[in-house]
């Protein structure tokens, strides 16, 4: 994936063709990137297992090869110069696409594998069990979003099985009108991409969010408290799965994350103080006599 990002990245500079809107190779840069977060994430979450390492080290082997394979396909697309994903313009494009959803579901699959052997692992310290368990819960969600974006439109359900593109990122308008830079997600209508990002790195985020903690902590006497590490790691996921299920119910209704309205502004202000009462809440708690005085 990192020698893929680097081609990718080549790929932006010096081919000017455009796909659906955006640079041809924007789609390979971006999942390069991004499995090189997850995988290596995983890997770490792998070292924290005291048994059954051997069915996470072929669990972990699955998603890492069925990974590689669909970016196979997607450069293969890329350099033919068509799109990989919801593509049945011909024979060919649509088996190549229904071998990578079946390589998704396999990633899938596995990854829960994982997720399961970590939500039943006994990890010595309870704030980085949960952060782990919850991140891959969560993830695992975020991915689950990709089946939503496989399902067609009104208006290719409309046109019959003869629609050469059957799925799509946006809802409420086309693929390829005006978009977010960098990210690439539409700011005319929803966007599934949002959740679907958001979601899968949350396997990164709270456990990376657990390690500040960690390191705070020689300065903080409360963070020192292993109870309020806990505590302040499980209102991170709430809020961060909260988020998630907005930017999911945004999408759904055809909302571009930069257009928010009433409603939407009204549930992420809710769950802000939400979040920021359970943060005060679960800091109440004060440290042990022994920390305090370490």
């Amino acid at each position: 994936m990192a020698l893929l990002a680097v081609v990718s990245f080549g790929g932006l500079i010096f081919d000017d063709r455009i796909l659906v809107g955006v640079p041809i190779w924007t789609k390979p840069f971006k999942f390069s990137v991004s499995l090189i977060a997850y995988c290596m994430t995983l890997a770490w979450m792998l070292t924290l297992l005291p048994r059954r390492r051997r069915l996470a080290w072929w669990a972990g082997t699955v998603v890492a090869v069925t990974g590689l394979g669909e970016m196979v396909l997607i450069t293969t697309q890329v350099i033919r110069g068509t799109q990989s994903h919801f593509n049945h313009e011909t024979p060919f494009d649509a088996a190549l696409f229904q071998v990578m959803g079946a390589m998704i579901v396999i990633l899938w699959l596995a990854a829960l594998v994982l997720a399961i052997l970590l939500l039943r692992a006994r990890i010595l310290d309870r704030a980085t069990a949960w952060a782990v368990r919850l991140g891959s819960l969560i993830a695992l969600a975020g991915a689950a979003i990709g089946f939503v974006m496989t399902q067609p439109t009104a208006e290719q359900r409309a046109s019959g099985d003869d629609a050469a593109i059957t799925g799509a990122h946006s809802v409420g308008v086309p693929d390829g009108g005006p978009t977010m830079a960098v990210t690439g997600w539409s700011t005319t209508g929803g966007d599934l991409r949002v959740a679907h990002f958001f979601g899968m790195h949350a396997l990164q985020v709270i456990p990376l969010l657990l390690l500040l903690l960690v390191a705070l902590a020689p300065r903080f006497a409360r963070l020192r408290d292993e109870r309020i590490r806990l505590r302040l790691t499980l209102v991170a996921s709430g809020t961060y799965a909260a988020v998630f299920a907005l930017v999911t119910w945004q999408a759904l209704r055809g909302q571009p994350l930069t257009q928010p309205d009433a409603t939407t502004l009204a549930a992420a202000g809710t769950i802000a103080l939400l979040g920021a009462a359970a943060t005060w809440a679960s800091l109440r708690t004060a440290p042990t006599t022994q920390e305090s005085t370490s």
